[in-house]
């Protein structure tokens, strides 16, 4: 009797662990419903400046929230503004050269340069006048060769004098030659460059949130010398927030980039997220351990990115969530009204 009160009692329990097996089954795949497990996936962004120089101010502490755009550090510009205004007087130097060969030349300088010529022109004649005197006396023996020499070598220098002053005269009526033109041309270009590059230099001495989010890290302090690329602060982006989660290779096809889901966590049982599928993986790995379970264990999944809305921002990074999928129809699709 006892045998078979004990038999009956172990038939019972399997019993009940066979329908408490198929009950848990059951509740993790809901009829048209497809569960999976992730964890909120939060990333975070290095913020540095893009050239060297001292820090002089940061205005945001840990915690603290920064909105795209927003400016949230300083470094010292001092330095860079010095080497602005002295490419910006080389560029007024550039300019002023090329007015001036563009102006041509002026009147009085040809006119000085004509009265050079005559000038030079007498000096000549007068050269040549001594030296035929000192050519008379040396034949004649009353002049000594050094001297003879000398008023050669004076009525040959007047003449160099005088062919160099007819060469700068023809080059004042020409005007400039146009490769001086291009010449001044290009140099005030290349002066042009260096201020612009110097004015977008400027602007880089201030760091400006690339989107929304919150200061993780404070890395550097006022009065730190930071190196271009150094980080400075660490700012987890709030929007969009990811879920990353996993699907098996059976219910691989019942899902679909823009697929719509419900999300929640333990920390907030009674609400619900929604969200949507903004990414299936096109290569297959093992199963992570941070959602392992018994069914998947050992097997091949393809990684889902969910794309959450969380206007109060009460998922945090690594937070273990549940996301539930709607399979079967179109109209839970993100994108369905588009294609409609």
């Amino acid at each position: 009797m006892k045998k078979k009160v004990l038999f009956i009692i172990i038939l019972a329990l399997i019993g009940l662990a066979i329908i408490y097996y198929i009950y848990i089954k059951q509740e993790k795949k809901e009829v048209g419903i497809l569960t999976i497990y992730g964890n909120v996936d939060i990333r975070e962004v290095n913020l540095s400046f893009r050239i060297p120089g001292l820090v002089k101010i940061m205005k945001l502490e840990e915690g603290d929230i920064a909105k795209k755009g927003q400016i949230i550090a300083y470094i010292d510009k001092n330095q860079y503004t010095d080497q602005l205004n002295e490419a910006n007087a080389e560029q007024n130097v550039q300019k002023a050269n090329l007015d001036k060969l563009l102006a041509g030349t002026r009147a009085e300088e040809i006119a000085q340069a004509k009265a050079l010529v005559q000038e030079r022109e007498a000096t000549l004649l007068n050269a040549k006048d001594f030296l035929e005197k000192n050519e008379k006396g040396y034949k004649a023996g009353v002049v000594s060769q050094q001297e003879y020499d000398n008023s050669v070598k004076q009525r040959d220098e007047a003449a160099a004098r005088l062919s160099s002053s007819r060469e700068a005269l023809v080059e004042a009526l020409n005007g400039p030659r146009m490769e001086d033109v291009q010449a001044a041309k290009a140099s005030l270009k290349a002066a042009q460059a260096k201020s612009s590059s110097l004015q977008k230099t400027i602007s880089y001495t201030t760091l400006n949130a690339p989107s929304d989010g919150a200061i993780l890290t404070r890395i550097k302090e006022p009065g730190a010398y930071v190196n271009a690329g150094e980080p400075v602060y660490t700012l987890a982006i709030n929007s969009p927030k990811w879920i990353q989660t996993y699907v098996d290779e059976i219910d691989l096809g019942k899902v679909r980039p823009g697929m719509k889901a419900q999300i929640t966590s333990d920390s907030f049982t009674n609400k619900i997220y929604s969200g949507y599928i903004g990414f299936i993986s096109p290569t297959a790995e093992f199963t992570p351990k941070s959602v392992e379970t018994p069914e998947l264990r050992a097997s091949l999944v393809y990684r889902l990115r969910v794309i959450v809305k969380d206007p109060e921002n009460e998922l945090r990074q690594g937070m273990p969530v549940t996301v539930k999928l709607k399979i079967g129809s179109n109209e839970n699709d993100k994108t369905s009204g588009k294609n409609k």
